[in-house]
Order: structure tokens, then C-alpha cells, then sequence
């Protein structure tokens, strides 16, 4: 693997408990493979020295106790799993999580303008969005925050140029080709589409996120009467917001 001229993957340093693995320099979604038979390879060579590895579109941030590993050591583990890495063919698959979710303006108020920029109508927009399985490849910004891809590139628009301050639990968003469902009112510059009803974050859940990297999600629309059964909140944003 290669990218820019530079050998990959590569091994960056992360402070004195950590190494950034650089598998690739581009998002794709067979990089899953690799990046979680590394995740897997990590947690037998480190043992109970390992902290946590935290995979991403590209990289897999490998944390350790420097109490039980010097980084030169910790170093020399992950060259000899690079050497011998394989992908996980088990990767492949991934758990389907389907997410029955509300598309209109009112909880989803770019969706006309995103209609726009791609040339297409809003029910376009809708069967585009919602026509692809999407794989999760990294969890973070907020608890059960999943980001996934790739989207279709038909709706591939950037990030709001001033984030919103407050977006409701359960907006489903797309920035890029990436796509995100928000498991928590917080601020937030993605484009938003709807709602979906799923809980996507409940502490009294194992692992606490519905959703988990490597899991293949699929955004079910449905209508309001249908999304108000299943517990959705129907209330639509707030002006300006």
C-alpha cells in the first residue's frame, strides 16, 4: 500500500501510551477488513496491556498501559502484526441494522435544499439516501455517534458553514459521503434529512451504542403516522435553528 509517496501503513506516535496505525490515505469500504483484523490481532499480542484501539475510516489508534509497555515495545508488537496482517473476511458481512426513519422538512430541514444542489427532487433525494446499505466504519464525537459510508455521490454536499447549536436526538444527516443518524441533542453542521424512531444510544443497553463499527445499516422510510408508533418525536425544528 502506498499513498503520496509514502510507504503505508505506517506508525505515527501517539504520546507516550498510544500508536496511530496508517493503513490507507483513502476512505474505502474494504479497508474495514484490514483495520478490524488488526483490531483483533492488537487485543491477543497486547493482552491485558492494551487499553483500547480505536478504529477510523483509515487508521486504528492503538492505546496501551506505559506502565506494562515502553512505546519502542509497544512499536515492535505492531510491526511484527503488520508483517503478518490479513483481512478479516468475517468483516465482510457485518450485522444489518435497519433504522425506520422520517424524511420531510420539518425534522429535516435541508432536505429541499440538498434536493437542489443534487439536481433532484426531495422523493429522489429520499430513495437515493435510503436506497444503499451503508457500513459503520468509526463510533465518536458523541457517545453512539456512528459515522458511515460511502453515500452516493449524487448527494455529496459539505458541511454547514455555521454548525447549528442545538440538533435534535435522532436526526439523520449526511456531510460529504458520509452519513450519521445523532444519538443526543447536540451542536452539530451536518445536513439534516429526517428522523429516525431507533434509540441509537441507552445506557441500559450492552455496549450502550445500537450500532457498532462494521455493522451494515439500512435507513427504512416510513411515514409520520408510522414513525410517531415507534416512538419517533414528531416535533419539528425550531425557527433558526
Amino acid at each position: 500500500m502506498r499513498g503520496e509517496g509514502v510507504t503505508l501503513p505506517r506508525l505515527e506516535s501517539a504520546g507516550l501510551d498510544g500508536w496511530m496505525v496508517r493503513l490507507f490515505d483513502r476512505i474505502d469500504e474494504s479497508n474495514l477488513a484490514w483495520i478490524t483484523a488488526l483490531s483483533r490481532d492488537c487485543e491477543a499480542a497486547f493482552g491485558a496491556a492494551l487499553v483500547d484501539v480505536v478504529p477510523s475510516y483509515t487508521t486504528l489508534l492503538v492505546l496501551f498501559d506505559p506502565l506494562a509497555l515502553t512505546p519502542g515495545e509497544a512499536r515492535r508488537r505492531l510491526q511484527a502484526l503488520l508483517a503478518e496482517l490479513a483481512p478479516d473476511e468475517q468483516a465482510e458481512a457485518g450485522e444489518l441494522r435497519e433504522l425506520p426513519t422520517w424524511y420531510d422538512p420539518s425534522v429535516g430541514p435541508d432536505l429541499p435544499r440538498v434536493a437542489r444542489h443534487a439536481g433532484m427532487s426531495v422523493e429522489e433525494v429520499v430513495a437515493c439516501h435510503a436506497g444503499r446499505d451503508y457500513r459503520v466504519f468509526a463510533l465518536g464525537f458523541a457517545p453512539g455517534f456512528a459515522f458511515m459510508g460511502l453515500l452516493d455521490a449524487r448527494l455529496e454536499v459539505p458541511r454547514l458553514d455555521t454548525p447549528r447549536k442545538r440538533v435534535p436526538v435522532n436526526s439523520v444527516a449526511i456531510a460529504g459521503r458520509q452519513t450519521a443518524a445523532y444519538p443526543a441533542v447536540t451542536p452539530g453542521g451536518w445536513n439534516l434529512l429526517g428522523r429516525t424512531a431507533a434509540r441509537l444510544f441507552d445506557r441500559d443497553r450492552e455496549g450502550f451504542s445500537l450500532l457498532r463499527v462494521g455493522d451494515r445499516v439500512r435507513f427504512v422510510p416510513v411515514d409520520r403516522a408510522t414513525f410517531e408508533s415507534l416512538g419517533g418525536d414528531v416535533a419539528p425544528m425550531e425557527a433558526g435553528r
